[in-house]
């Protein structure tokens, strides 16, 4: 075990009370924190983030929607867009993850590699919210990495199932952040947007698939750009027990994707920062030991 590898994690992850039988499963995250901590992971190599403060919101969001979305005055529309329902609670929950996303980006470039316990808001765009996400931790932790010495680019590999819409937006006209998607070709988001590599994958695909076209991803990156740092959403929603995915990839499948990345940074000598996006089984237990295949990819636990 990798003791020296940061875990970002804060307790209101999983603290948000949300109406029954709620598409969202908001106890994954403590989950994932107490099987790390069965696992052997020490107390002390959890980092707590700070939330993101509102001035980073308004430099690289329209400022009413962040306005709007904070004081709770956001249309009834645009919160039906974005799944939840708003209070206090979903705000601060909010802002405390994408703090901790900046975090692990930070923690990231100073240790090599970092993993937070949450992120990947991907369809978060810089007016709009949409499929659980607020605002796009992923562009904010890629314009920090920018903003840090040595970094001119940063590579976002997306393998949630859903394509990453709102970042492909977000950093559509941005040459310094590289976006890279796998996703289900007939799955949400109906309308998909143009990453710099978009790869859409058929349904029911399994593993031996699955890894070919990643592997093809990779090598393409590979002959293409040459990027900093790497921000990874390690999203599990393409297994093959996920309520939504459509997709049929194993747990072994998983781990191999996940070791598959982060060995291409490993290298490349690339730091990388993780975070664990979407995954939809109801089965808290069952969908965290899926999760935790990140964690064992990166060295955290055996």
């Amino acid at each position: 075990m990798h003791k020296d590898i940061p875990l970002v994690f804060h307790p209101i992850y999983s603290q948000l009370d949300l109406p029954v039988r709620h598409r969202f499963p908001i106890d994954k995250y403590q989950g994932i924190h107490d099987a790390l901590c069965r696992h052997g992971v020490d107390a002390r190599t959890f980092v707590t983030p700070e939330p993101v403060a509102k001035d980073i919101l308004l430099n690289h969001y329209d400022s009413h929607y962040v306005e709007t979305l904070l004081a709770g005055t956001l249309d009834s529309k645009a919160m039906r867009r974005i799944g939840f329902p708003w209070s206090d609670q979903l705000i601060k929950r909010s802002l405390t993850a994408i703090g901790g996303t900046i975090k692990t980006a930070e923690l990231a470039l100073l240790n090599g590699m970092a993993l937070n316990l949450t992120g990947g808001y991907h369809h978060a765009a810089a007016d709009w919210g949409s499929g659980f996400c607020l605002f796009n931790d992923l562009y904010l932790a890629a314009k920090h990495m920018l903003g840090q010495p040595g970094i001119d680019s940063v590579l976002i590999v997306d393998l949630d199932v859903h394509q990453g819409d709102g970042t492909a937006l977000l950093a559509q006209d941005d040459s310094a952040i590289i976006t890279l998607s796998l996703h289900g070709e007939k799955n949400f988001p109906h309308r998909k947007q143009q990453s710099d590599m978009d790869f859409p994958l058929p349904k029911g695909m399994t593993d031996d698939a699955y890894l070919a076209v990643l592997d093809e991803a990779l090598s393409l990156i590979s002959r293409v750009y040459v990027p900093d740092a790497v921000i990874y959403d390690a999203g599990v929603d393409i297994h093959e027990n996920d309520d939504l995915g459509l997709l049929s990839v194993s747990t072994d499948g998983v781990y191999q994707r996940d070791s598959m990345v982060l060995d291409w940074c490993r290298q490349r000598g690339l730091p990388v920062a993780c975070v664990i996006g979407g995954g939809y089984q109801r089965d808290i237990d069952a969908l965290v030991s899926v999760h935790l295949q990140l964690y064992r990819a990166a060295g955290v636990i055996d």
